[in-house]
């Protein structure tokens, strides 16, 4: 037989290729078909190549490169839909990415229309619709604020399989879909590796989660303590008795657990429901089922197919509860769960209205307030409790008018990790890669008799409520029973001149107010390192003239341009030489999403507009928050920065600071002309 050399292509394989080359044209042909012919939506912004897939190839998706086709759901199968006939094949089923943390969220969203249809609108055309157009919209709610993402359903495939998350019927695509947008969220596929259920569950729904341990209840010594008690959260099921059947609950393993060989480390599973069963014996047993969602069994417990568990059981009974586990479902017993599992996230009730219900009591909270806030080196990040500067950290009042439950919580805004130390950390390992996203925050709560006090001597009291240490955790919650009265609220962060900003949420079954407490505004940031010269520019967004929007839409180039030049002396060899910060000139409460594109001009062509070309970086998406920002390494040239809101015609005054690194040269260059001009300064003024 003869043998094949590596560098020829095999008849056979020639013969697939060709079969599928044939396959994806009449596949192509179709989708054309079905929008009438028209041009389907592109997304420039999340394009459909590496960019979009990864942000820093650290994590194990990296090795797909090169080896990822984007495809349209009607590419993949023959009548694609966003939901199935049968809503239990709508569950979603991970695929090669690590974020099972988001896809337990996603069930959540399954079992509660209202929410569903926040996040994804409904009625939006699908594939065989006149009006389809091959994008469709979501929305994610952002520091604050629901933020709209809009996408192309071009999905990342190895052959005609979507290779990250999917729905159990093959031909349903709102989890793939959703995923996509939530990647392009955050910046990438990638950035979805590893991560919290709990932020999932606020990004997804608005609400509140809160993570407890399972393990025992004990006292820790931990760096980050301060001066009070710090104290471990153990949950009860029983204690979720009055929202059981609206709360979303997921469980998630740090280490392999004995029952469940093939989870490894670092996994996060749903918990559909559990309940207390009556045994052969009298005696009452709790039982839990548990989603995975790899959409396949990985447990060997009593509770697994004909295990032992089940012969305790009457028999009726226990048909009927085996019935109820789904494909990727198993039960467990409650000892199982509670030795096999480390900690569980509670994401709070939404009812139909929008009010948070409480976890704790089952009440609604129809009342809620949010300020945004900032911990500023040299200004307001004065640390924890231990340090001298802890009363220079931000202030909230907060106004109870009668007795009742009140929740305040902490949520910082996320910062994105150092790449070289998270490609050493464990896959899924979200524990280890907390500190590099967030600092470590707590909220203290004093009450106050009459708003005119003496700050220092009412810090050396204890708080009447705090969350007792600080954490390396997006958001931070404190639950009371609060009589009527003013309070002092305190978020800070564990080490001083920690820099984030942050969101203080309040939420309560009676009336409340939350203000903050009004301190100097801070001059502007002076320059402290030498070597770098920053320049302001204001600008505005005028509605039908330069509110131009992103570059999803043609009218992108109204936006105001602000040119700038990276010369030989300014350029380094390595490392960031540009640092760009846009500010939008708007109240917390009616901001919009910004974002800017810098753009490089073609060489000798300084006053043209390269439209056909590529940033050559950006800062995207757009996101609802005052100020965005981005640092890169630009190579010689003449550039323009267009900042933009998502949407066209949103009307704001901005601006833009533009700082630029100088070389070493012309720094000292710069000294020496100043030192002139100091001494001519005193000649003259000596001989005046």
């Amino acid at each position: 037989m003869e043998a094949v050399r590596m560098n020829e292509v095999h008849p056979l394989t020639q013969q697939v290729r060709s079969r599928l080359t044939e396959e994806e044209g009449a596949m192509k042909d179709a989708g054309r078909a079905e929008c009438g012919g028209k041009a389907l939506f592109e997304d420039l912004d999340f394009p459909s190549d590496d960019t979009s897939l990864f942000s820093d190839s650290s994590t194990p998706i990296a090795r797909l490169q090169g080896g990822i086709t984007w495809r349209r759901p009607q590419e993949i199968c023959q009548s694609p839909a966003l939901f199935p006939d049968n809503i239990t094949l709508g569950h979603a089923k991970q695929g090669l990415l690590g974020d099972c943390w988001f896809l337990c969220a996603c069930t959540f969203l399954l079992k509660n229309k209202h929410l569903l249809n926040k996040v994804l609108p409904p009625d939006q055309p699908q594939w065989g619709d006149s009006r389809y157009r091959g994008s469709f919209q979501f929305c994610f709610w952002m520091q604050g604020h629901w933020t709209e993402v809009t996408i192309d359903d071009r999905l990342p495939c190895i052959n005609f399989t979507p290779c990250f998350s999917r729905c159990h019927s093959p031909t349903a695509f709102w989890v793939a879909l959703l995923e996509k947008a939530y990647a392009k969220l955050y910046g990438s596929y990638e950035r979805l590796w590893a991560g919290q259920v709990s932020e999932a569950l606020v990004d997804l729904t608005g609400g509140l989660a809160e993570r407890w341990s399972l393990g025992e209840s004990e006292e820790e010594q931990r760096p980050e303590q301060d001066s009070d008690q710090v104290r471990r959260r153990r949950l009860d099921l029983n204690l979720l008795c009055p929202v059981k059947d609206e709360c979303a609950v997921s469980c998630s393993t740090h280490s392999s657990p004995g029952g469940a060989s093939e989870l490894g480390q670092y996994h996060a599973l749903t918990v559909m429901e559990w309940l207390d069963v009556k045994m052969v014996s009298g005696n009452t047993e709790l039982l839990i089922r548990i989603r995975n969602p790899w959409g396949r069994c990985c447990w060997g417990g009593a509770w697994i197919g004909s295990g032992a568990g089940w012969s305790s059981v009457d028999p009726v009974s226990a048909l009927d509860l085996q019935a109820r586990a789904a494909e990727g479902e198993f039960w467990l017993d409650e000892s199982e769960f509670l030795s096999h599992f480390d900690d569980v996230t509670v994401g709070y009730p939404i009812s139909d209205e929008g009010h948070l219900k409480s976890i704790y009591t089952g009440n609604l909270l129809t009342h809620n307030h949010q300020l945004a806030g900032r911990w500023m080196k040299g200004h307001s990040a004065g640390g924890s409790r231990n340090s001298s500067s802890y009363g220079s950290n931000p202030k909230f009042w907060l106004k109870v008018c009668e007795r009742g439950e009140v929740l305040v919580s902490l949520l910082q805004h996320r910062k994105w990790r150092n790449t070289e130390n998270f490609a050493q950390t464990p896959l899924e390992d979200s524990k280890n890669t907390t500190h590099q996203h967030y600092q470590a925050i707590a909220l203290h709560m004093w009450k106050v008799e009459k708003r005119r006090f003496n700050l220092s001597r009412m810090l050396n009291k204890p708080p009447c409520a705090s969350t007792h240490c600080h954490a390396y955790e997006r958001e931070v919650v404190l639950h009371e029973q609060l009589e009527p009265g003013y309070y002092l609220l305190i978020p800070s962060t564990y080490q001083p001149g920690a820099e984030a900003r942050f969101l203080i949420r309040a939420f309560s079954c009676s009336p409340t107010s939350l203000s903050a407490l009004k301190s100097p505004a801070p001059s502007l940031p002076l320059t402290t390192n030498a070597e770098w010269e920053t320049s302001y520019f204001q600008g505005s967004w005028v509605e039908g003239r330069t509110a131009g929007g992103s570059r999803n839409f043609l009218s992108h180039w109204q936006n105001p341009c602000f040119p700038f030049t990276v010369c030989d002396e300014l350029a380094v060899t390595s490392g960031v030489n540009i640092k760009i910060n846009l500010h939008q000139n708007r109240p917390d409460t009616d901001m919009h999403p910004i974002g800017f594109h810098i753009y490089k001009f073609p060489e000798g062509e300084e006053q043209t507009l390269p439209r056909d070309e590529d940033p050559a970086a950006s800062c995207v998406p757009h996101c609802y928050t005052q100020d965005v920002s981005l640092a890169c390494c630009l190579s010689p040239g003449a550039y323009t920065i267009v900042p933009s809101t998502y949407q066209p015609d949103c009307s704001a005054n901005f601006t833009l600071s533009l700082a630029r690194r100088i070389h070493r040269k012309v720094v000292k260059s710069q000294e020496r002309l100043g030192r002139a001009i100091q001494e001519i300064s005193h000649i003259s003024v000596m001989q005046s």
